[in-house]
């Protein structure tokens, strides 16, 4: 049976699940494609250096037409990296790569509590902006951006590289059809175990302030002594990150709001604890539940210490989406299994739908900075998804649950 009747049979009726109306900026000149895009790449730790590759290569191809014109960092062995790996110019200070007229766009890997910052200094100076996930430490900066964005009618994505699979897209669709009834319940999460302890990166035995500009590091963050445990595991503390909410849930949140449709939470709440790796602030296992608007919730797990975890699956009253295969690494997810309730339809088929060809998401930014349009993770989505990751970080600190006013974009307690 296509999937198209089946869509249609009787055992899916019961109305489109709403998917999320965003607002797009107006748009800025619209380039041509004989226009060559000029894009900077500011931190040039592991992801700085893997874009670095990633548009190295882009710039090879003449149907894509760019070029790396500049590289920035605060570490001097990085630099040096950068600089052999690109052959672009080099930056001590993100400002004066901004300065550059022949720039059209920067690439933001920083640790998270430069984000906010880079992004909107890169958007008053007329330069569009990919900024790795988070978007944001805090959210008042998240709603700052989009205020920012729009003032600046600038083209932002948001790097949660999975908002591009096209199976995401494709149950997107099946859930904005009524192909699950209503929406009810989603899960999620990420889950490793590396027993030297996550996220505990090589420290450079050479690193000291004569190479590291520490003030550049600290920025906006509390003033602190050196230590260069903080800077190449920034994740571990609180001043630089939020923790596995922020690194890992970001990419499965994301994920999941773009298929059901991005919105500010209701209420959010969270709870876990470092019970393996005491090395850290940030918990080694944190679970957060989200209840939406939408009247749905979002139950979400990540941990450090186990592999074995709940798949990720958006359930609806007349039947059940989840992805094939199941695992949360590059080669899982390749197809929408949709399976009805029994209860609505007992010995329905079971659909599946395979995966399609659709631009990533390095290309897809390079596209909307050309057409002026909308990306596939949006400034404005990305803004909804910072508000339920903060507040459950919050959540987790402080031992509330939260409510959100999304009509005031007010945390009410």
């Amino acid at each position: 049976m296509r999937r198209r009747d089946f869509l249609k049979r009787s055992l899916f009726a019961g109305g489109a699940a709403a998917v999320g109306s965003i607002s797009v900026p107006a748009s800025g000149s619209v380039l041509g494609a004989s226009d060559r895009i000029g894009i900077g790449i500011i931190g040039c730790g592991g992801m700085g250096l893997h874009h670095i590759g990633v548009y190295k290569a882009l710039s090879e191809d003449r149907a894509v037409n760019i070029r790396l014109v500049g590289v920035c960092d605060i570490y001097e062995p990085r630099k040096q990296r950068a600089a052999a790996a690109s052959g672009a110019q080099v930056y001590h200070d993100y400002r004066k790569l901004l300065e550059r007229k022949d720039l059209d766009g920067v690439l933001i890997a920083t640790p998270d509590h430069w984000h906010a910052k880079m992004a909107i200094d890169a958007m008053e100076a007329g330069k569009d902006v990919h900024v790795e996930k988070p978007m944001t430490l805090h959210l008042d900066e998240a709603r700052q951006m989009v205020e920012v964005a729009h003032r600046t009618r600038r083209v932002v994505q948001v790097g949660a590289e999975g908002t591009s699979r096209d199976v995401y897209w494709q149950a997107r669709k099946v859930i904005s059809e009524g192909g699950l009834g209503k929406v009810v319940w989603a899960t999620g999460g990420v889950y490793r175990n590396e027993p030297a302890g996550d996220w505990n990166w090589p420290v450079d035995r050479d690193c000291s302030p004569r190479n590291l500009d520490w003030d550049a590091f600290l920025g906006p963050a509390p003033k602190r002594p050196f230590d260069p445990e903080r800077y190449f595991r920034y994740r571990k503390y609180w001043d630089y990150s939020g923790g596995l909410a922020h690194d890992l849930i970001a990419h499965v949140l994301s994920a999941l709001q773009l298929t059901i449709g991005f919105e500010f939470p209701r209420r959010v709440s969270a709870a876990g604890g470092i019970y393996v790796h005491h090395d850290r602030e940030t918990p080694d296992t944190f679970h957060m539940m989200v209840e939406y608007p939408g009247n749905y919730v979002v139950t979400l797990f990540c941990t450090q210490t186990t592999t074995a975890g709940v798949e990720m699956a958006i359930r609806g009253e007349r039947a059940t989406l989840s992805f094939d295969p199941p695992g949360t690494g590059r080669d899982a997810h390749r197809q929408v299994v949709v399976r009805p309730e029994p209860a609505f339809g007992r010995g329905a088929p079971e659909i599946r739908i395979d995966e399609q060809p659709r631009a990533d998401h390095d290309r897809n930014w390079i596209d909307c900075m050309r057409s002026r349009k909308q990306t596939h993770y949006p400034v404005e989505a990305g803004y909804r998804v910072m508000a339920a990751l903060c507040l459950a970080v919050r959540s987790w600190r402080e031992g509330k649950m939260f409510t959100f006013d999304a009509e005031k974009q007010q945390i009410l307690s």
